[in-house]
């Protein structure tokens, strides 16, 4: 009798070819992303990780080697038997550029970084849009070529370019919001810049990067959730909550600086208290010292110390709080220290009612100058004014927070996109011929691939 086709009653299930194409780019994508966390690796430590079979997990680290993502570094040695071979990511499999607006001249100052796909910062460069006398969109498409041409990395290499301002990105209409930069605020800017870089692009606030940082190699690697303050010229708030930055509604979460502290009389607000001015004029008050920078620019050298004004005009804020920290323990260093923690505090009351934070990190260049003297008074102020007791430490972040956020975001970008563009194509490899970073990965989930006629941005 011929038998019917199909599988008969007790036939073991048949795998067609779609669901061990799918299988396959599962575990490649899971081995790519465990290189990606742990770094180099052996076979018998990504199936330690994975619980893969070892032939599977050979296979795999071989496909992941012909699609130039990753390759052998060195092998094991000093046991028993042959020695192993030791698999890493491929750096160059990928590219993230960090570009930061500072609005340090009346045009902005933009820097960056170019990293590759380990996150070691291969270029940097600035661009002083005021000397160039470029638009904002071209400025920051100048200043990522210059990076990609001072690394040697192709156009298609760079698979995502981070942007940092010091403003709030509105993406239902495509606006930068909050923002003193002239040209910055330009409706339908971040569109353009996305077309012209030609790139997925990201756009964020600068404190929101600057808690990144903080998130990935500073004082908040181990807690739940954090509140990040920067303290500068002007002020920012940036809210951590499980590792996910809250960016509020229209992306503004966080402006700070706008808090009314002053229900009658004239308006005032929280940028009046402890913006970069009001810590300038405080620090007249109380007659803290600083060296300002001459005609000739920035004078390396700060004097610290109390008493006369070394100029008529007030001392610049960073230099004024390290000089009071300098002179601690003269009175009247800390009287000026002690009266811009409580106004510091004044405002972080409202933050920790809301939000009851594990942990406050005081950032910017004032809190940066700060110190521990100025974080401690800053929570014994906050204990004096609410029931709440919250742990308040300076930065732990050394260089750049900012733009080191922006590094750590962009390559999370990457990465991100490379173990989805596997998931995507079944872990395909690249055709004969083809360049091993040639494989088509897909852009982040949510981030924008441009085309000519519609563009879409991501936070």
């Amino acid at each position: 009798m011929q038998r019917p086709a199909g599988p008969e009653p007790g036939d073991p299930p048949r795998r067609g070819a779609g669901s061990a194409r799918l299988l396959r780019a599962m575990n490649t994508s899971a081995a790519l992303a465990h290189l990606l966390d742990h770094g180099p690796l052996t076979r018998a430590e990504l199936v330690s990780l994975t619980g893969l079979s070892k032939p599977t997990a050979s296979d795999v680290l071989r496909r992941l080697a012909r699609a130039g993502l990753a390759s052998v570094v060195g092998h094991t040695s000093g046991g028993p038997g042959p020695q192993a071979e030791i698999y890493a990511p491929a750096p160059r499999a990928g590219y993230a550029a960090a570009v930061c607006l500072r609005p340090a001249r009346p045009a902005g100052l933009l820097v960056g970084a170019l990293c590759d796909l380990t996150g070691t910062v291969v270029a940097r460069a600035a661009v002083d849009p005021d000397t160039d006398g470029a638009s904002p969109a071209g400025a920051v498409a100048g200043l990522v070529q210059t990076l990609r041409a001072g690394a040697e990395v192709p156009p298609g290499a760079v698979r995502h370019v981070q942007l940092g301002v010091p403003g709030a990105y509105d993406r239902g209409d495509d606006t930068i919001r909050h923002i003193d930069v002239p040209g910055w605020g330009r409706p339908g800017l971040v569109g353009e810049l996305a077309r012209r870089l030609g790139t997925p692009l990201d756009v964020e606030n600068d404190v929101n990067l600057a808690a990144v940082a903080e998130r990935s190699r500073g004082a908040a690697g181990q807690v739940d959730s954090f509140v990040l303050l920067w303290c500068g010229a002007g002020l920012g708030l940036a809210v951590d909550v499980g590792g996910r930055l809250l960016p509020g509604a229209h992306g503004g979460a966080g402006e700070i600086g706008y808090l009314p502290v002053r229900p009658d009389g004239p308006r005032a607000t929280l940028q009046d208290l402890v913006g970069g001015p009001a810590v300038s004029a405080l620090a007249a008050r109380y007659g803290v010292a600083a060296a300002a920078p001459g005609p000739a620019g920035p004078d390396p050298a700060p004097r610290p110390g109390v008493g006369p004004l070394a100029a008529t005009r007030p001392p610049d804020p960073v230099r004024a709080v390290a000089g009071a920290v300098a002179a601690l323990p003269q009175p009247a260093a800390a009287a000026f220290l002690d009266e811009l923690a409580g106004r510091i505090a004044y405002g972080l009351a409202a933050v920790v009612a809301i939000l009851d934070p594990y942990l406050i990190v005081l950032a910017g260049e004032v809190g940066r100058a700060g110190g521990r003297a100025l974080a401690d008074r800053v929570a014994a102020a906050l204990r004096a004014r609410t029931t709440w007791r919250v742990r308040i430490t300076p930065s732990g972040v050394p260089d750049d927070p900012v733009l080191a956020g922006a590094v750590e975001a962009g390559s999370r970008a990457v990465r991100r996109a490379l173990v989805d563009g596997l998931r995507r194509t079944g872990g395909a490899e690249p055709g004969p011929g083809a360049p091993p970073t040639s494989l088509q990965l897909a852009a982040p989930a949510g981030a924008a691939t441009p085309t000519p006629d519609t563009t879409e941005v991501t936070r």
